[in-house]
């Protein structure tokens, strides 16, 4: 009886206990909830209100637009990075953590949300078995270097089995053993081959005046990526920066000097007029050159931030956080004229040589040019502060984000 009483006792107490503990996880888990909603509703509070262009469409043939957008702060995400300031392949101006730049964690901490849908988070073994036997070619200035570069580390992190080499002419490339996947970078500032040019035999130029300068070749493709069409699967073409240098091609001691067919162009054309010309030839080529069933890309242009003058100026970007819609267009507006107007000109000249064309346009100008924060600036070991390139890691993490994206969506329509 005694025992029945006491088995009774025990079973009421451990009942007891369990509602006990039932009701303090319950209470833990209310906790957390509200917790992580407040948190959710500071993180919300303390981004600036609105980093997004407005009547941009959502959606460009069914898909989603992945180029509209905005920049949410997530003090959680990157953690771990996709890869760090030990990939050796980051160039040391670009080395923003290494280079101690005082926001170089923030900067990764700004995540691209599209409108009306999610820009998918890079998966790099995913990409390393989907893309097997695969080549892949960064064509263009020193900015798609800056892409190449962030691709390779983040694949580098999870398969070490590598070997260096240079396809097709590249400045660099490297080839994942495992997968059989190269990616490659083909240095080249204006696509077309160019040379210093100081009098020929026609007379034509030195009648005009001409005595010295540069000579482009609008119809002839720079020998380091003349034979990329022949080797990659895909290619990501960009140009732009140079074609507004005239610290390089200055108008009255080293003009930009055209030559079609082996002769030049007269009367001579301004640089714009020039890059029309050139962009028209090389898409052409491209497209005759390309391999079978090639993907083909044309980057858009990427913004500078310089702010009180141009690099040679005393330019300078300190900027700590995105800028708003409002400051993008004080720096970037062709209205305005100011020191960065190359970006939108260089897209206008983009676009129209690129309609009708096999040519995919990869835009990453709108994201871009909130992220005045994200350059090296005075990290960059320069004379001067770095306001063109890109940390690593940093943005063009994203612009890959975005490079990968259209590839899911084109290999899905076939």
């Amino acid at each position: 009886m005694a025992s029945r009483a006491l088995h009774h006792t025990s079973k009421k107490l451990a009942a007891s206990s369990y509602s006990l503990a039932s009701r303090a996880v319950l209470s833990l888990l209310c906790a957390v909830s509200l917790y992580l909603c407040f948190s959710l509703f500071r993180k919300d509070a303390v981004a600036p209100p609105s980093l997004a262009y407005s009547a941009v469409p959502e959606k460009i043939n069914g898909n989603c637009n992945y180029s509209s957008g905005r920049w949410i702060y997530d003090p959680t995400v990157r953690s771990p990075p996709r890869y760090d300031h030990t990939c050796k392949e980051i160039f040391k101006g670009w080395n923003c953590i290494a280079g101690n730049k005082s926001n170089a964690v923030e900067i990764l901490r700004w995540q691209w949300k599209p409108h009306g849908c999610d820009l998918p988070p890079f998966d790099p073994w995913r990409f390393l078995e989907k893309f097997r036997d695969t080549s892949i070619g960064f064509v263009g200035d020193s900015l798609n270097r800056n892409m190449f570069v962030s691709l390779f580390c983040a694949l580098k992190k999870v398969s070490g089995e590598v070997k260096k080499w240079r396809p097709a002419g590249a400045d660099r490339g490297f080839t994942f053993l495992k997968y059989n996947l190269t990616i490659a970078y083909h240095r080249t500032n204006l696509l077309a081959r160019y040379g210093r040019w100081s009098g020929g035999t026609s007379g034509i130029l030195e009648s005009l005046g001409y005595r010295d300068g540069y000579r482009i070749d609008v119809d002839i493709p720079d020998g380091t990526w003349a034979e990329a069409p022949h080797f990659h699967d895909i290619l990501i073409f960009n140009t732009g920066h140079w074609w507004w240098a005239p610290s390089k091609f200055n108008p009255v001691t080293s003009p930009m000097l055209f030559f079609e067919k082996g002769v030049p162009v007269t009367p001579p054309l301004a640089p714009d007029a020039g890059l029309d010309m050139v962009l028209q030839h090389m898409v052409s080529f491209v497209e005759k050159n390309a391999r079978k069933n090639a993907i083909l890309f044309f980057r858009t242009q990427s913004p500078r931030h310089f702010e009180g003058g141009d690099w040679d100026q005393g330019g300078s970007c300190p900027r700590q956080q995105p800028i708003a819609p409002e400051e993008a267009e004080h720096l970037f507006s062709i209205e305005n004229n100011g020191t960065n107007v190359e970006t939108r000109l260089v897209n206008e000249h983009l676009y129209r040589a690129l309609k009708g064309s096999k040519f995919q346009i990869l835009d990453i100008t709108r994201m871009s040019e909130f992220r005045a924060d994200a350059h090296p600036s005075t990290a960059g070991g320069k004379r001067h502060d770095d306001c063109m390139h890109w940390c690593l890691p940093g943005l063009t993490d994203t612009w890959n984000d975005l490079l990968i994206a259209h590839l899911r969506n084109i290999r899905g329509r076939h």
